[in-house]
């Protein structure tokens, strides 16, 4: 049999890219006409996720995906004003409690996971920290777990995280409380070029450092630093939130495959025990956190939930729950997990015993 042609490939996967965000389009418009939360990520999201597990070919563009997360982060700063920096500024000390839950949650669970299947230190141990999926299975695979296995973990502590907290949010009616507003409501031409080479630029650096999620974090800071000090650039364009949250959930969808869903199904069914206990522990330190920093309960619960930086800052984002506070949460708990983990299960290894 004659071998393909060398575009064969390529031209296949850009065929499935565009079935897949076809899907996802239509996913989308369903979850908006049937009025569920965040209908164009978790639209595309379940779809996809249901597609994938079912042995569909779906797939998607990672250049989409990074310039969805930019989209982001560029959103994302427009909210850092001077007046909300100042805000942020005075609730320092309860982002550190956020980040010092965080790590608890964490190692609690880590125990639960050891408990129930033993043996693999490492694995347990990353798949339990409230971290990104990438950054944790790279640092499990240098101690020597299962990269599978957290993977796995994380991906479906994001699904259900993701799924539950808007669902939950919206079905109590908690929207719109958010009083804080991005720097501009105009969309101006030159402004929104420097927003977009500032962005590049900025993503370029954090590229070359080999810095963590440079697709948000660069964006976010390049866009933050001038809207801070009171310039007021340029909005985004009417769509590119819906564009973000499209590309974003296809690329959290097709994580779930038919391999993930036959892969070690009681360890599976301990990640979703344990990320369903964690909602509800983190409710609880959420409205405690609340009440001494006056917070909204539904801006804290997004604040420290075991979600990632993308996912909760687009539910604080569509939902109007204090989406500066959110981020800022959550940046800084991303950072600090992941610079505090190696350190830790050091600490840990050390602790029983053991060489890391």
């Amino acid at each position: 049999m004659p071998p393909a042609p060398e575009g064969a490939d390529s031209t296949a996967r850009a065929r499935r890219i565009a079935a897949t965000l076809a899907l996802a389009v239509l996913a989308a418009l369903g979850a908006q006409a049937v009025g569920l939360p965040l209908p164009w990520m978790l639209g595309p999201l379940l779809a996809t996720a249901a597609f994938g597990v079912a042995g569909r070919p779906v797939a998607a563009s990672q250049r989409l995906r990074n310039l969805g997360l930019a989209l982001l982060g560029v959103a994302l700063g427009l909210y850092f004003t001077p007046p909300v920096v100042a805000l942020i500024g005075r609730l320092a000390p309860a982002i550190a409690a956020g980040v010092v839950w965080a790590l608890a949650l964490g190692y609690v669970f880590y125990r639960v996971l050891l408990a129930r299947h033993g043996g693999e230190r490492a694995t347990c141990f990353y798949a339990a920290a409230i971290g990104g999926a990438s950054e944790m299975a790279l640092l499990a695979e240098r101690a020597g777990g299962r990269v599978d296995q957290v993977a796995a973990a994380h991906s479906l502590r994001v699904l259900l995280v993701v799924t539950i907290v808007p669902v939950a949010l919206k079905l109590l009616g908690v929207h719109g409380l958010d009083a804080a507003s991005t720097a501009s409501a105009t969309v101006r031409p030159l402004g929104l070029l420097m927003l977009a080479a500032g962005a590049a630029v900025a993503v370029w650096i954090l590229c070359r450092l080999k810095a963590p999620n440079p697709w948000v974090l660069g964006p976010l800071l390049a866009t933050a630093l001038p809207t801070a000090l009171g310039a007021e650039l340029s909005a985004l364009p009417p769509g590119t939130s819906g564009f973000a949250q499209l590309v974003i959930g296809v690329a959290l969808g097709i994580r779930f495959t038919p391999e993930f869903a036959h892969a070690a199904p009681r360890w599976l069914a301990s990640v979703a025990a344990g990320t369903l206990a964690m909602l509800v522990v983190s409710a609880g330190f959420a409205a405690l956190l609340a009440r001494a920093t006056g917070l909204h309960p539904a801006t804290a619960l997004l604040a420290t939930t075991p979600g990632g930086i993308a996912e909760m800052a687009i539910t604080a984002k569509v939902l109007q729950l204090g989406v500066p506070v959110v981020t800022a949460f959550q940046v800084v708990r991303y950072v600090a997990v992941l610079t505090l983990m190696p350190v830790l299960y050091r600490a840990e290894c050390r602790r029983v015993g053991l060489r890391p």
